[in-house]
């Protein structure tokens, strides 16, 4: 079976010849381990944000960004696009923030290869029948500082392999590095709310793409963390070719995946954030979701689209 780790590297080794030309740095920690700053001490660029997205992906996935040619749009931004053959191992298996990093004063959320090494969580992995065994481990840290070795080992324990072969890459969410990969979250948006609130066997997706405006800059982290979720919930289009068995029901999952089913959805994250007293748990997580989906079933050749584009909750989010 395909390894996650080892696509995924192809990308790192290109990430790390053109650390100059794309605005990042590479470091060697004391044990081994290299770490790939995209965000925290450096700028980043475009084409850093596009490589690190496809590294989240298990480098399954062809990523690039999109600059709207339609002036007469109302809203346009740059977008990031993505398009996978291999849907829920490149989203659930590595994509998926499913990883909880925290070692000394160190707390990051994880995503990327390394988690299909150590199965976090491993209920995912059950679900999707997919786990790694490389020799290495990639990880991807939404995160405001740089890990240390302490990060670096904890990750190497945790999926068996030498430290020397751990490589982490960071970058905050105010950052363009941390809003483009953000934002290439949207096909896993859709993947992750049908299989963890719809119980909807994403092994029958064969194809997915999908398209979400980048998120403006803002060095306010709490706000940065709005306009990255709201880039996909009110702008977020997806595509999703799934082969349906009998008794599946794809028009009523159709209806119910995108961010707009959700009771909660209405006002931009970080007014709804403020408003649970900034307590995530008060939260209806099926609002993370993409905006506009279509489904196309392959068994049936029926297609269903829901959901919207919401240009001005878009507006308002991003102080527009």
């Amino acid at each position: 079976m395909v390894s996650v780790n080892i696509e995924a590297k192809k990308v790192v080794d290109e990430m790390i010849e053109r650390a100059d030309e794309i605005n990042v740095a590479v470091s060697k920690l004391g044990n081994g381990a290299t770490v790939i700053d995209c965000g925290v001490n450096v700028k980043g660029s475009f084409k850093a944000g596009e490589l690190y997205t496809k590294i989240c992906l298990g480098g399954l996935a062809d990523v690039g960004i999109s600059i709207p040619g339609d002036l007469s749009e109302k809203f346009a931004l740059p977008s990031v696009k993505v398009k996978t053959d291999y849907p829920a191992i490149a989203t659930l298996g590595s994509q998926e923030a499913g990883w909880s990093v925290g070692v000394g004063d160190f707390f990051a959320l994880g995503s990327g290869p390394a988690r299909a090494l150590s199965l976090n969580p491993a209920e995912t992995y059950e679900e999707i029948g997919y786990k790694d065994d490389a020799d290495l481990a990639i990880l991807t840290l939404e995160a405001d500082v740089i890990p240390g070795e302490d990060v670096a080992q904890y990750v190497a324990d945790e999926c068996k392999v030498d430290v020397a072969n751990v490589y982490l890459l960071v970058a905050p969410t105010s950052s363009l590095v941390g809003s483009i990969q953000i934002s290439g979250r949207v096909v896993e948006n859709g993947t992750y709310k049908m299989l963890e609130f719809l119980k909807f066997d994403v092994t029958k997706v064969k194809h997915a793409a999908g398209i979400a405006p980048i998120a403006p800059v803002t060095p306010d982290g709490l706000k940065a963390m709005g306009r990255t979720n709201d880039a996909v919930l009110f702008g977020g289009r997806t595509y999703y070719y799934l082969e349906s068995e009998e008794g599946d029901d794809i028009e009523a999952l159709a209806k119910e995946v995108p961010s707009s089913a959700a009771d909660g959805y209405g006002e931009p994250f970080y007014d709804t954030f403020k408003a649970a007293g900034f307590d995530f748990y008060q939260i209806d997580k099926g609002m993370f979701a993409p905006a506009e989906v279509v489904i196309n079933d392959l068994t049936t050749g029926k297609v269903y689209k829901e959901g919207y584009v919401n240009a001005e909750l878009l507006k308002k989010s991003f102080g527009v």
